[in-house]
Order: structure tokens, then C-alpha cells, then sequence
């Protein structure tokens, strides 16, 4: 079962990747929300390459299962909000904003800007694959996480 946290790890370094690429490359600005997932992202890859690279034993593993289920979900929380916005840009202003303010102010913006400093409109879309925005994707992704974690934590385990 470590090749499901190998295959959540790689995920997220992917997915994190792909946002610099269309950051840096494509010119798209995080917004307050895109920074609040990628911070999930980074802890859930962690999570699962330090599960990974441990490869503990039953109760180590429902440790980090539970903690890549609950962050997933909690991404996947703010990408569903964050589809929603995109939306209806008109039922909530996201420019500068408090939760811009406060983000760009962490440790995290100051220390890797590039990767979490807020500075985009939650509301603008400028990019879709197959009909589906970033937030929708990015719904999609820690929905697929939780489940994996989800079914490695139900697994039984057995020694041969």
C-alpha cells in the first residue's frame, strides 16, 4: 500500500508544479484561495512522502491516511468555494481583501513567493480544460486524494 502514498506524493508535486508552469510561464496570479489550496497540497504531499519513505506500520499509517484524508478534504472545501466564485463572481469580492493581506503576510510569502504569495482575482478565469476551471480541477484532485487515503486507511493489511 506505500504505492498509494507514492502516487498522492507525485500527484501533488505535479499539480504544484503545473501551477508554477502556469504562474511563471502563462502569466496566471494566485488569488487568496489558489494559495489556501496550494498550502494543502504541499501538506498533503508531505504527509504522503513522509508515509512513503517510513513505511509504517498499522497505526502510523492511519495516522497519516487520516491526516492526508482530513487536509484533502479541507482542500477540497475551498476549491469547491472557490468553483463557486467563479461562478458567481458578483456574490463575493476577492481583490484585495483581508485574507490577501493576511496570507501575504506569512512567513511562507515572504520565505517562496513565487509559490504562496496572493496576488491574483478569485473570480477570473483565464484557463479551462475540458470545460472545467483550476478550482474544479483542483476539486477534483484532493476528492481523488481523500478517497485514496480513505481506501489505504479501510485496506486490510496483509503480511505474507
Amino acid at each position: 500500500m506505500r504505492i498509494i502514498f507514492l502516487l498522492i506524493f507525485l500527484g501533488c508535486a505535479g499539480l504544484l508544479s503545473y501551477a508554477i508552469y502556469l504562474q511563471l510561464v502563462r502569466n496566471l496570479l494566485p488569488c487568496p484561495l489558489c494559495v489556501v489550496q496550494r498550502v494543502a497540497y504541499c501538506l498533503v504531499g508531505i504527509a504522503a512522502l513522509m508515509a512513503f519513505l517510513q513505511g509504517p506500520r498499522a497505526f502510523g499509517r492511519k495516522i497519516y491516511n487520516g491526516w492526508i484524508l482530513a487536509v484533502s478534504a479541507a482542500g477540497a472545501a475551498v476549491a469547491l468555494r472557490h468553483a463557486w466564485l467563479v461562478r458567481y463572481p458578483e456574490a463575493f469580492e476577492c481583490g484585495i481583501s483581508p485574507e490577501e493581506a493576511f496570507l501575504n503576510a506569512l512567513p511562507l510569502a515572504k520565505w517562496w513567493p513565487t509559490m504562496f504569495e496572493a496576488n491574483g482575482d478569485c473570480a477570473d478565469v483565464t484557463w479551462k480544460f475540458m470545460s472545467l476551471a483550476l478550482p474544479d480541477w483542483s476539486a477534483i484532485f484532493f476528492i481523488l486524494f481523500a478517497g485514496l487515503a480513505a481506501y489505504a486507511m479501510a485496506a486490510r493489511y496483509r503480511r505474507r
